[in-house]
Parts: structure tokens; sequence; C-alpha cells
């Protein structure tokens, strides 16, 4: 199959080509269009469906807009306000009429004359939309979607100062790098007395999106916010008690391997004890990997990077920065994190990170460049609802690019021991994400599964499950205070709740692809590209088999990949 980047808007028939999302009034015709239409045939359902797919492109993307230019100002009110006036004044009028809209499509005669295997995914969405509405969390939705937004508004502002300079919080984790342990620990300190600072707001932020989104799962008739959201992010292929499965396979067979890594690490830098702010240092001698100094150098070797390992993949890159789609430094008022946005319409999606000239950086870059290349090849898909794809296969196509352009990453580091050190940080990292992962995701299992838990109660919890998790190779002694907090600086558990457990599963399949690919690399990107391009016109598991992969996150499975991983970092360890 033919690939290009050469990305289209999707020309419109509905809508005037010229229609932007400005107000309710000048939208609900076109809803109302649709409501109203009679549908006498298949072929008049198909245009119906394709007008209804056009719509809502229109219209995620004005959203899609509207998050990321606030996104990368937070301090500027006027784009605050454009995202909060969409979420608070057009989306909750919208939410009805899309369930209208739903049920029309449902109990349509000719719904049944749709092709099976085609719709199955896309009418299994509709149909759980349907279950899941409730007309009285129209407005409280509403309220969530803006007030998670304060975590980004309330991180943005944080700064600290090193050797007289400002930085913001993401910049300053570079001297975390430095071999001077001194320097190392006044950093960790310094950036774990600001995050402090604001406790109090995020503790109070946290617990009031809590008791909503409990109240969200209430109306809509279920136990708790865990189960509705389950439902919700279409979860359909696995339960929470995979998720519990999940964490004790991690803390069987993963937390070995990573009390390995720090014990090596303590090693190396000749340390008796291993503090926290020591896991990323480099030993004296040694100067912390640069793989680029300016943001022009990161997008200018990513783009080389990735034509190196198939040309399709660099072209893509090169789309989006010709489109300015590209906002990767990081800077004071900008929100913290990393994405990649779809662009539902245009097409060529929008990535956004905070690089601050550091290995990680490099990491991001590849794995956001991962999910770009998932929205070029689902792009041509006839709907907008094919596009869906689920989270946990996102994720595939992020992690496995990280473990894919290893093979090219002499593009960043010209020093062959500069490169094996990128290669063994990654593999490091492959595993050591395990544990935050399992511990992010049974958190929030015991935190919607107890909504009306005090913020003492928060706390111990939240320290008890750290304790589960957390290598006992690493000395925390007398940082207590920090730990209490540490949840805080995550942004999924504010932004996205539940969205964290699919980064392990992903890591599976990533794990998985990158087996593939050393032993067949051109079959291994083949399968890749094959699955991705489905969108989510297959189920999970069907996804992971067009990728070659088994849908499996059972321990034995966990633990004959990570056996994998170990021996391949061993190997460059001895080298």
């Amino acid at each position: 199959m033919q690939y290009s980047a050469d990305i289209k808007k999707l020309p419109r028939h509905f809508l005037p080509v010229n229609f932007e999302v400005t107000t309710w009034e000048s939208l609900e015709p076109y809803f109302k269009n649709l409501l109203e239409r009679e549908i006498n045939s298949k072929e008049e359902l198909e245009q119906w469906l394709k007008d209804s797919s056009e719509l809502e492109a229109v219209v995620s993307e004005d959203a899609c807009w509207r998050q990321i230019r606030m996104t990368c100002d937070t301090e500027n009110k006027k784009l605050e306000e454009a995202f909060a006036f969409f979420m608070m004044k057009i989306q909750p009028q919208i939410q009805p009429y899309a369930d209208k809209l739903n049920r029309k499509l449902i109990e349509n005669l000719f719904t049944k004359q749709l092709d099976e295997k085609k719709y199955f995914t896309y009418l299994r969405n509709v149909k759980k939309s349907i279950n899941l509405f409730r007309e009285a969390n129209v407005p409280l939705l509403a309220e969530l979607s803006v007030q998670a937004q304060q975590f980004g508004a309330i991180s943005g502002k944080m700064t600290v100062n090193v050797n007289g300079q400002e930085y913001t919080l993401q910049q300053a984790t570079k001297f975390l790098e430095n071999h001077d342990r001194k320097l190392r620990e006044d950093v960790y300190r310094k950036i774990n007395e600001r995050r402090l600072q604001d406790k109090e707001a995020l503790n109070q932020l946290y617990s009031s999106l809590i008791e909503k989104r409990n109240h969200v799962a209430l109306n809509a008739g279920f136990q708790n916010y865990r189960d509705y959201k389950f439902a919700e992010m279409g979860r359909f292929d696995y339960s929470k008690e995979d998720c519990f499965n999940f964490h004790e396979a991690v803390k069987l067979h993963v937390l070995p391997l990573v009390n390995k890594i720090y014990e090596y690490k303590r090693k190396k830098l000749g340390l008796d004890s291993l503090r926290p702010w020591d896991t990323e240092a480099v030993p004296a001698g040694q100067t912390p990997l640069n793989p680029f100094k300016t943001t022009e150098e990161l997008i200018e070797k990513s783009i080389e990077c990735f034509t190196e390992l198939r040309p399709f993949f660099g072209d893509c890159l090169s789309k989006m920065k010709s489109l300015g789609h590209l906002d990767l430094e990081s800077r004071k008022g900008k929100a913290p994190g990393g994405y990649n946005c779809p662009l539902p319409e245009s097409g060529a999606p929008f990535i956004f990170m905070n690089a601050a000239g550091q290995m990680s950086d490099v990491t991001t870059m590849v794995h956001e460049g991962g999910h770009a290349i998932h929205s070029f090849l689902a792009h041509p898909l006839e709907l907008s609802g094919f596009k869906e794809y689920p989270m946990e296969f996102a994720e595939v196509a992020s992690m496995s690019m990280e473990l894919f352009t290893m093979d090219h990453w002499q593009v960043f580091f010209k020093n062959e021991d500069e490169l094996k050190r990128a290669k063994i940080h990654q593999l490091e990292r492959v595993i050591t994400i395990f544990p935050w992962i399992a511990l992010i995701d049974k958190f929030q299992h015991w935190v919607y599964e107890n909504p009306t838990h005090t913020e003492q109660e928060r706390t111990t919890k939240w320290v008890e499950l750290q304790n589960e998790f957390t290598s006992a190779a690493i000395d925390f002694s007398d940082l207590d205070e920090y730990r209490k907090y540490s949840w805080q600086r995550q942004l999924h558990l504010f932004e996205v709740p539940f969205y964290y457990i699919e980064y392990g599963i992903a890591q599976i399949g990533a794990i998985g692809m990158w087996k593939q690919y050393k032993e067949k690399p051109a079959g291994a990107l083949d399968n890749y590209m094959n699955a991705l391009h489905f969108g989510g016109t297959q189920t999970l598991p069907e996804l992971f088999s067009s990728a070659g992969l088994k849908f499996d996150f059972s321990p034995d499975h966990i633990k004959d990949l990570m056996n994998f991983v170990d021996n391949e970092l061993s190997r460059l360890t001895k080298k």
C-alpha cells in the first residue's frame, strides 16, 4: 500500500467552505438539518453519516485549536476565555443533539444494512454513548472540561532560580544530570519546594474534580466513576481485574529489574547510597547527553532520524514543520507536558512539548512523532468516528517509535559512547516506567472507589501505594514531605482521569513490536503501518493482531518481554 504525507484538508460538502465556529446560533442549523432529515435508503443513510462526520470534524478541530493555543500560552486570558466559551456555551448545546443523532442512527431501519465489519466498532461506540448520556451531566461535563485546565495554569507558573537564572521546572531538571552531586540535590529540593507552594491549590482542585466526576457517574447509574470511565473509554476488551493483575505482575517481574538498574547506577556513580537526585546523573568526567542545542536543531534531527527509518515518517514531520504545527521548547507560561493533537479536518496534527535540551526530549519527540504518524495514516478513513482508535493502541504507535528509532540515533549522537549511553537510558526507561504506571493506575482505582475520602486519607493511601512500587535501591530518607505530594505532578490525574494503564498495555505491545523489528525490520514496520492505518475500525485485540502482536498483559507474557529487554540492556552495558 502506498502512503503519502501530502495530507489534504477534507473538502466540505455540507458546511460552507468559509464557515467558522463562533456562536451556537450559527452552528445549530446544521445539527437541526441532520436531526430532521429524512433517510429513505441505505445510500441516504451513508450520505447522512458523511455529513455528520464533516460537522463533527469542523467542530472538533475548532475545539482542538482553542486548547492548543491556550496550553501554548496559559497567561493569555483571551485564549483561556475562548476555550472556556466553547466548553461552557457551545459544547453543552451540542451534547443533547449528539445523543438524538446517535439514537436516530441506531433506530434507523437501514442501519442494519450497513457493512457489519466496516461499521462494527463505530456502531458499538455510538451505542455506548447512548447508554451513558444523561441530560443532567451536560453542565457537569462542561465544568469539568474547563476546571481540569486549571492544572496547566497552576503548573505553568512554576519556576525556580538556579545560579541566578530563572528556569521552568522542566528546564531545571537538566541539572539533575550534572555530575556535581551538591548541585543536583539543591535543584531537586528547589523543584520539590516549589511544588509544595501549590500543594493546597492542587489538592483542592483534585478534590473538586473527584466530587464532580463521582456525581457524573451516579447520574449515569454507575456505582462509581471508575466503572463509568471504563465504559466511557470503551474498555470493551479488558476489565478492572486485568488491571489489578497488571499491578501484581509489575511488582513480581519488573521491580526486581528496576532494582538491578538502580544498583548498577549506584556502583557506576561510586556512591554508598543512591538518592532520588542521583538517578539521572552522569559520573564525574562524563558530560550529560546533549542531543541538540536549539528547537530548530531538534526538529531537523528528528526529521532526519525518521527519514532514515522510513522516508514516509520523515515526510510527515516535514509537513508539520511547514504548517507551523510544532511548539517544542519549554518557556514560562506554557502548560507542562507533551501531546500530539490530531486535527480531524485539516489532517496534519500538532505536537506540543517542553524541550530543554535533554535526552528525555528526544524520547518525547519521537514518542509524539509516533502519534503523529498514526494521525497521518488514519486521516484518509471515511468517517471521523473511524479515526477514534483505542488509546491503548495509540500508545503502541508512539512507544514503538521510541524503540524503532534507536537504530538511527547517531543523528543526535555522533560519538559512539554517547550513542550507547542514549540507548541504555532508553531501555532503562522502558523498564523503570512500569512501576510508576502501575502506581498511578492503582491510586486512581482507590480514589474513585472511595470518592468521599479526606485529603489526609488520600495522602496516607498514596504513601502506602508508593511504598509498594518504589525501588528499594533508592534512598528516600528525610524526603517524606516531597513524596506525600508527588502524585500532583502527574497531569493525567487532573486532565484525563484513568488514562494511564494504556501506557503499560502499550509498552508491552511496543516491546513486542521492537522484538519483531530486531528479527525483521522491514516486516515489522509494514505490520506497524498496516495496523495504524485501520484507525479505530478494528477492536483492540484485532489491532494488536494486525500488528503481529498478542493482546496479552498477563504476568507470564510480561515476564517474557521483560527478560527480552533485560537481555538487550545487558548486551549494551557489557560492551
